[in-house]
């Protein structure tokens, strides 16, 4: 009797894809329980999992960074896969639905059919989305999507602050939400496939770390749109210089001129959130940045950006971003200085290397 075959794994690539993700992806499912034993003890072990790439037609796909990415086989003529991996799609955000991807959606629903693992990583789930296979369910993607799939998709429950989701019957449709978190998703993959141990061993060869803290200590307030409602949009433009002020909600709602619940109503429809939340939000990402390049006490970045009370702002902060301050300037202030000490030319001064944390709206 021969050997059971090895769980096949389909790589979907598209123009959208990058090919450093597409390449990864298989290296990192062709390496596991290839590497450990070659490293450990000399000799090259014997494969564990079956990837390939594989596009709508066959031959070479042109990424979205023009880099070619070299297909297996189409989709076509993919035999049944166990687990299908859609890498990011570069779509930009606040676009419509891209339209050209009618093959590579029906595919996913025939594999979603035949029982297939299915799973995304990064802004990959629009495309699980466009499917119709995350209606109804919690979803997660990269921060910068979040409120696109909300806009597009409004069947499904955005979850921005988790890393990996795991969710449908049987768990069979699993998302990875930021852009280097496909190898959260690839070791979550080998660990179902074919065990934990094998997973440990691959990232302790490739030495991952794996992003348990979620994305949203990553996040940055991705809001700079054109509004529909030119109302809100002067209203978000003074918010951008005015959020540390005493009470902006009701300042806001004075200068619009509205009622207070058709004002709620309509900044929530133009910015896909509450007031309120819109100022916390605005006010935590600046109080990242105060805490990535300057040593202000904590009580005084509190201050700065509005909040009279520090630990509410620790509460809030820990909430908003799934650390806390002090751990957010550990790990981002530390990176901010050795990068900086490391910038012969000075980019850290260059503008647009940081995205802005206020935020304008265009009406």
């Amino acid at each position: 009797m021969g050997a059971a075959p090895l769980p096949k794994i389909a790589i979907v690539a598209t123009p959208l894809s990058s090919a450093s993700v597409v390449y990864g992806m298989y290296e990192l499912f062709r390496s596991a329980g290839r590497d450990w034993d070659w490293l450990v003890h000399g000799r090259v072990g014997e494969p564990l999992l079956d990837p390939v790439i594989v596009a709508a037609r066959p031959g070479v796909v042109i990424g979205c960074n023009e880099l070619p990415i070299r297909i297996d086989m189409a989709m076509a003529d993919c035999p049944a896969p166990d687990v299908v991996c859609v890498p990011e799609s570069v779509l930009v955000p606040h676009e419509q639905e891209v339209k050209e991807f009618n093959v590579e959606v029906q595919w996913l629903r025939q594999c979603h059919a035949r029982g297939a693992l299915i799973t995304s990583a990064c802004s990959g789930a629009m495309l699980l989305a466009q499917a119709g296979l995350l209606d109804g369910h919690e979803v997660t993607t990269h921060w910068a999507y979040c409120d696109a799939m909300r806009r597009r998709h409004p069947a499904v429950r955005v979850q921005p602050q988790r890393a990996l989701i795991a969710t449908g019957e049987g768990h069979r449709l699993v998302m990875a939400g930021g852009g280097s978190s496909w190898m959260d998703l690839g070791l979550y993959i080998i660990a179902r496939c074919v065990g934990v141990e094998a997973a440990m061993q691959v990232a302790r060869v490739v030495l991952i770390d794996w992003h348990d803290i979620g994305q949203q200590p990553f996040a940055r307030v991705a809001r700079a749109v054109q509004l529909e409602d030119a109302v809100i949009g002067r209203c978000q433009n003074w918010l951008a210089d005015h959020y540390a002020d005493p009470a902006p909600v009701a300042a806001m709602i004075e200068q619009s001129g509205l009622p207070q619940r058709s004002f709620q109503r309509r900044f929530k429809a133009a910015t896909g959130m509450g007031p309120l939340e819109y100022v916390h939000t605005l006010r935590i990402e600046e109080a990242k940045h105060l805490l990535e390049t300057g040593a202000l006490p904590l009580a005084a970045v509190a201050q700065e950006v509005g909040y009279e009370d520090p630990a509410y702002f620790s509460r809030l902060f820990r909430r908003q971003v799934n650390i806390s301050a002090g751990q957010y300037r550990r790990r981002f202030g530390g990176m901010r200085a050795a990068l900086t000490a490391h910038d012969p030319i000075g980019l850290a001064a260059v503008p647009g290397i940081r995205a802005p944390t206020r935020v304008a709206a265009t009406a």
